[in-house]
């Protein structure tokens, strides 16, 4: 579990301090102020490695590009080790090109997925990526991590190892396949999992087995939907592919790891941390509306003796909507990434419940003036502007009433809460 991040002379900001929450904890704020950057950075606090470091095909994510040379750039952060809360700070070494800090194998934070908002994902696994020490001595024996592609999570990773080829994942397609075949427990988890990350009413349906072409003899799993009784899952939805992947990737690691705990025999982790970047990416607002939720719910369940921690990025005012029912001042934070002048400043939000997406697009959180189109937030700032009589700064194309009252019926809807007012405006206007 993370505790907090404190960065200095790295990143899009001077200096960035986050003090997080036990279970639960968003991240807003505008394109390119760092959100990304920011999840990327605990990822890297909790495993010591880079997901790009690791996987250079992945398409998003930090690339550990050097600092200023000229400014001391450090990150400091705390975390609950397996057995300890500790505190390491690491700083960037211009002679050496990387991160130097504390030497020795880092504190085992248990658990860690990072869904990447490009669909790929990365699993650090405290029985498989947590190195051993011998007679004083680091051995790293293991592979720091896995690191897979979107393209990888579906169809399995290789990679060499000690000098030779070993497969890291068979991938979504095969495993869900055996697991179909097989008829057991991990079949009915997949189903149960998925069932929990659908939108209410709309529960994906698993389907047969199927190929895809007369030339390729691997079974691909395929799913129900409104429209056909079985779609190749290859050939589903970006959202539906969304949900596949995250639904596959929760129990690949939980099964994985409990597996490798019984080989080594070490306990489970006690402690799950889920990284989340864009949660609500390819979603319908329907499925925003359940996904915290369930994926919280799902955390929960496969890791029932541990404590789970989620760090999501977000651009949804729908995912801070759905969130008010789970929302509790003491286990949840919510952050706001904003620019200041020519500053990024992340500052903690108080959190206060706007009641439905429209207040939430112009809270402090999201900022906007209105839940409008950009042409109407426009068109009714000319009109108030004429209602005050405020006259002498308005735009040439909305100089008089005639010209804004054209434009209001032009970007407004007939039902709009702002006619009412413009109407009455308007009779007093001829009245008087």
């Amino acid at each position: 579990m993370l505790h907090s991040l404190h960065l200095k002379n790295v990143g899009p900001a001077p200096e960035m301090n986050l003090e997080l929450a036990p279970r639960m904890n968003l991240i807003t704020g505008d394109n390119g102020l760092g959100k990304s950057f920011l999840l990327d950075v605990a990822w890297w606090a909790l495993t010591r490695r880079w997901p790009q470091e690791l996987n250079p095909k992945l398409t998003s994510g930090y690339i550990a590009r050097p600092p200023d040379p000229k400014k001391t750039a450090s990150i400091r952060f705390r975390l609950q080790s397996k057995t300890k809360p500790v505190e390491y700070t690491s700083t960037y070494s211009p002679r050496d090109q990387r991160w130097v800090g504390k030497p020795g194998r880092p504190a085992n934070p248990g658990l860690v997925i990072y869904a990447h908002a490009d669909g790929g994902f990365s699993v650090w696994d405290p029985a498989r990526n947590y190195w051993k020490t011998k007679s004083g001595e680091d051995i790293q024996e293991t592979i720091p991590a896995y690191v897979f592609t979107a393209y990888e999570v579906w169809w399995g990773r290789e990679a060499i190892f000690e000098g030779k080829p070993v497969k890291l994942c068979r991938g979504l397609v095969e495993d869900w396949s055996i697991w179909i075949r097989e008829k057991g427990e991990l079949a009915a988890m997949m189903t149960g999992i998925l069932n929990k990350l659908s939108a209410s009413g709309e529960q994906i349906s698993v389907g047969p087995l199927l190929r895809l072409s007369v030339n390729d003899a691997r079974d691909i799993p395929s799913i129900k939907t409104a429209y056909a009784d079985a779609v190749r899952v290859v050939h589903a939805s970006a959202g539906m592919r969304r949900i596949m992947g995250l639904a596959y990737m929760l129990l690949w690691s939980w099964e994985e790891h409990v597996r490798n705990s019984e080989l080594t025999g070490d306990v489970r982790a006690q402690q799950v941390t889920m990284i989340f970047d864009e949660i609500e990416s390819h979603l319908h607002p329907r499925w925003q509306r359940t996904i915290l939720k369930s994926v919280l719910n799902i955390m929960e369940s496969l890791h029932l003796e541990a404590t789970v921690q989620l760090i999501a990025a977000t651009h949804s005012p729908l995912i801070l909507a759905s969130a008010e029912p789970l929302f509790d001042s003491e286990k949840d934070k919510l952050f706001t990434l904003s620019l200041q002048g020519d500053k990024v400043l992340v500052q903690e939000q108080p959190w206060s419940a706007q009641g439905d997406v429209a207040n939430w697009l112009v809270s402090d959180t999201f900022g906007l003036k209105q839940g409008r189109s950009f042409e109407a937030e426009r068109a009714i700032e000319a009109a108030e502007a004429w209602m005050r009589g405020e006259t002498t700064e308005l735009p040439a194309e909305l100089a008089t009433q005639d010209q804004i009252h054209a434009e209001l019926l032009r970007v407004l809807a007939g039902h709009d809460s702002f006619w009412p007012r413009w109407v009455v405006f308007q009779e007093r206007a001829q009245g008087s």
